[in-house]
C-alpha cells in the first residue's frame, strides 16, 4: 500500500536522544565554512541548520517505514521552514519525533508535508522543522 491521504496525522517514535556537544558544533560549523566564534569554544551554539543532523534519523523512519513505499530515489524536497524557540547548546540532550502533517495525491505522484519536532529529553521544545518534499510513484526518466 502506497502513501495516502489517510497517512496525515502519522506520529513515528521519538528517535534516540542526540548529545550536542562542543565537538559536533564546531565539526558541523567547519563543515559549513562559517568561522563565527559563538559556534566555537566553552558554550558555544549551534548554526541553526544544526537541526537537520539531529532531525535526520527521524526523516529515516518515515523514509523507511514499508507501508508507505517511498523511493528516496524518486524524491524532490520542495522547502523546509525552521521555527526556534532557542539555539542548541553543547550539552543539550534532544529528541526528534516526525509527523506527517498533510499527504496530497496528485497526477499519481504525491506531495507530502511533515514536521519533526526537536526537544529537550525534559520535554522543553527547542525548534521545529518543517519540510515538504514532492514523490513521483513512477520512476523519473
Amino acid at each position: 500500500m502506497a502513501i495516502t491521504e489517510a497517512h496525515a496525522g502519522r506520529r513515528y517514535p521519538p528517535i534516540d536522544p542526540y548529545q550536542v556537544t562542543a565537538a559536533k558544533i564546531a565539526e558541523f560549523a567547519t563543515a559549513l565554512g562559517d568561522e563565527n566564534p559563538r559556534y566555537r569554544g566553552e558554550s558555544p551554539i549551534a548554526p541553526p541548520t544544526f537541526a537537520v543532523v539531529i532531525s535526520l534519523p527521524a526523516w529515516n523512519l518515515l523514509f523507511s517505514d514499508p507501508e508507505l513505499e517511498l523511493s528516496r530515489e524518486r524524491i524532490v524536497h520542495g522547502d523546509q521552514r525552521f521555527t526556534f524557540l532557542r539555539p542548541f547548546r553543547a550539552g543539550d540532550v534532544v529528541i526528534a519525533t516526525l509527523t506527517i502533517d498533510k499527504v496530497r495525491i496528485r497526477a499519481g505522484s504525491e506531495l507530502v508535508s511533515a514536521t519533526v519536532e526537536l526537544s529537550s529529553r525534559d520535554g522543553e521544545q527547542i525548534c521545529s522543522s518543517q519540510a515538504t518534499f514532492y514523490h513521483a510513484r513512477a520512476a523519473l526518466a
